[in-house]
């Protein structure tokens, strides 16, 4: 690619560039780094670097061990950006509409939501910003610290104090610059972001001067930006901290090292702490955080950020291409190409983790197919694609489809549902059997049962609310767990059930059918017992019941059902000790399966008679008499349309799962 080099003129933009160091702190930096007795090196796990979208790759990254470059336990999550990809489109946060002469410039948002409102495929936290209160109401309006400029419009004058920048052309011909101070032309700037200062010059880490100075160079959650020496890949860097056991954080020169360590030759420090957050548009059109942020996991909420930095990709389409899914009730067919011949298997699950996978087929093909079977009907799926070459593997980007649902459905229990609830601590399953009194609870009462003791009210979009629960007096939060118990009946037990669940619910819960546990959301998979101080390992939305839970639970969990009255206790736990709120209500409907037949047709074509059909699931097989014997059609052969080929003899064909 033409590149923009420090100084000159290329693509008609001239981008200045001004580094102004310390020599004696820098000289002190590399003494430190000579002095003899320090313990080797460690060196960073990096994960496989794994595509997204076209021209964005994605790796994790940690430091198990310690040393001179990593002295901190660290999780690092990294964007790389191949800068020649012609479709890669940036953008920072753009003007706000009702911009005035207050110099509030942007809409604040946390980043998840700038995802979704921008419709970029991924974004990060970047410049400083005011107002300094991180749990703003969306679309406040907030100031920008430092040069920032989106799609060419100015959005923030230069600062003195934020002069580290990254600046790009319109056809993202990049420089990272240590200082913009005093402020250079940005004749032809596109795209400009600013940080703190810099931690990696030509790819020194300089990040060691810094040591002793407090505050901002503490041991930190940290958001940075590389560029590599070529100028071809731009990083983003996210790297959690505060959260002791899995991520403390860096300082300055462990994030330098980061950098280094995935490719960067220049680097910047920008907003960390708990505003350090990395999102993507994951299949369903959503945002998906990929980094744990310590805001979250200290209140439950992810920080609103008057800067952000998003990027436009187009969907990949790499060595798996063409993939086709086609959906039945407990099945699905999965189909795709390579570019090679490659082996075949699918990783799959209800959620972005996943969590099961088919066997490999070992075959070496380029058409690919297989089966998923064993799935709950109306449910939806998250997939990936694994083919391996050799000692090549090849991952798909994550798909996404829905399971069909043929059922005779019956309203149970509503989202307003009367309830009988207590906030004191249950430490036997008692509570839970049907037999269990429990008159001395209060209630029943509708739902949504909920509290919220934020200093700005309860969440409005949280609705609808109908019963307050009491905060833990000890505290002045509430209390970690509330626990809750309805009855419905059922005529008859149904056969094959499937219990499909709407909830809203804030944060994590255990569901428990007449005694017997059916189904945990967002709490730690079993056999981890719970207990009533024990918390959710996720929250909803962004942070508030302000979307549904949906999601189903099958054989053998529905066998619990009875003919007479039914007992539904959840139990429903917060994400942390001192989130301001919890939120509970939940609707069920019972489903009894009535499946129709698929049906198999066959139609004229151009070239000959072509067989067709509409559901997934399903394998064609054929044979020479009706009574078989029958065998798959060689392929294997799951989606349709299938050409019938030739034959002298009569060939009769049936579909089976």
């Amino acid at each position: 690619m033409t590149t923009v080099t420090v100084g000159n003129e290329r693509a008609g933009v001239r981008i200045p560039c001004r580094r102004r160091f310390s020599v004696w702190l820098l000289a002190a930096a590399l003494l430190m780094a000579c002095m003899g007795g320090l313990p080797a090196a460690a060196d960073p796990v990096l994960g496989p670097w794994l595509p997204l979208f076209r021209g964005v790759d994605h790796l994790v990254a940690t430091n198990e061990s310690r040393g001179t470059d990593f002295a901190n336990l660290s999780v690092a999550y990294v964007l790389r950006m191949d800068l020649t990809d012609p479709d890669l489109r940036f953008l920072p946060s753009p003007r706000i509409e009702n911009y005035g002469p207050n110099f509030r410039e942007t809409a604040g948002m946390t980043v998840s939501r700038y995802v979704k409102v921008q419709g970029v495929q991924a974004a990060i936290n970047a410049g400083f910003f005011r107002p300094g209160e991180y749990y703003l109401p969306e679309g406040t309006a907030m100031a920008v610290n430092g040069l920032q400029i989106s799609r060419g419009e100015s959005i923030s004058p230069p600062s003195f104090d934020k002069a580290a920048c990254l600046l790009m052309d319109e056809a993202n011909h990049a420089q990272i610059i240590a200082t913009n101070w005093p402020p250079g032309p940005t004749n032809g700037v596109w795209t400009a972001v600013s940080g703190d200062y810099p931690v990696l010059v030509s790819g020194r880490n300089i990040g060691r001067q810094y040591l002793g100075r407090g505050g901002i160079h503490d041991i930190n959650p940290r958001t940075a930006i590389g560029l590599s020496g070529d100028q071809r890949f731009l990083y983003w860097i996210v790297i959690d901290g505060r959260q002791p056991g899995y991520s403390d954080g860096a300082w300055d020169y462990e994030t330098a090292g980061w950098l280094l360590a995935v490719g960067a030759y220049d680097g910047i420090n920008m907003d960390g702490g708990g505003s350090s957050t990395m999102a993507i548009e994951d299949v369903t059109g959503n945002p998906r955080r990929l980094n744990r942020s310590s805001a979250v996991a200290d209140s439950g909420k992810e920080r609103t950020v008057g800067s952000h930095l998003g990027v436009f990709a187009r969907p990949l389409e790499g060595f798996i291409h063409r993939i086709a899914a086609l959906a039945d009730d407990d099945a699905a067919s999965i189909t795709w190409q390579t570019q090679r011949p490659a082996t075949s298997q699918v990783e799959y699950g209800p959620t972005p983790e996943l969590g099961f996978q088919t066997s490999e087929d070992a075959t070496l093909r380029v058409s690919h197919a297989l089966r998923l079977t064993g799935l709950q009907p109306g449910t939806g799926y998250y997939f990936r694609l694994i083919s391996r070459e050799g000692e090549t593997r090849h991952v798909s980007t994550d798909q996404f489809l829905t399971t069909l649902s043929f059922f005779a459905t019956n309203e149970v229990v509503t989202l307003t549902n009367l309830w009988r609830h207590i906030s004191a601590p249950q430490s036997d399953a008692s509570w839970t059997l049907p037999g269990y009194d429990d008159s001395a609870w209060t209630g029943p009462d509708p739902a949504l049962l909920w509290v919220d003791g934020r200093s700005a009210g309860p969440n409005p979009d949280v609705q609808p609310k109908a019963t307050a629960l009491p905060m833990d007096s000890g505290t002045g939060f509430p209390f970690v767990s509330y626990y809750f118990r309805t009855r419905f009946s059922l005529a008859q037990k149904p056969s094959g059930a499937t219990l499909f669940f709407t909830g809203l619910v804030d944060d994590g819960a255990v569901i428990h059918l007449n005694g017997q546990e059916i189904h945990r959301l967002r709490m730690d998979p079993p056999p981890t017992p719970i207990a009533p101080d024990t918390l959710a390992s996720g929250f909803p939305c962004e942070g508030d019941a302000s979307c549904l839970d949906e999601f189903s639970v099958g054989t053998p969990a529905s066998e619990a059902l009875v003919a007479g009255e039914n007992l539904l206790a959840v139990e429903v736990h917060n994400y942390n000790a001192r989130s301001p709120d919890a939120t509970f209500g939940l609707a069920l409907v019972v489903g009894e399966a009535q499946s129709p037949p698929a049906t198999l047709q066959i139609e004229p074509g151009a070239a000959g008679p072509v067989l067709t059909w509409t559901r997934g699931g399903f394998q064609l097989e054929q044979a020479s008499s009706p009574g078989g014997p029958w065998s798959p059609v060689e392929g294997p052969v799951l989606l349709s349309p299938y050409p019938v080929p030739d034959s002298p003899q009569p060939t009769y064909y049936r579909l089976s799962k």
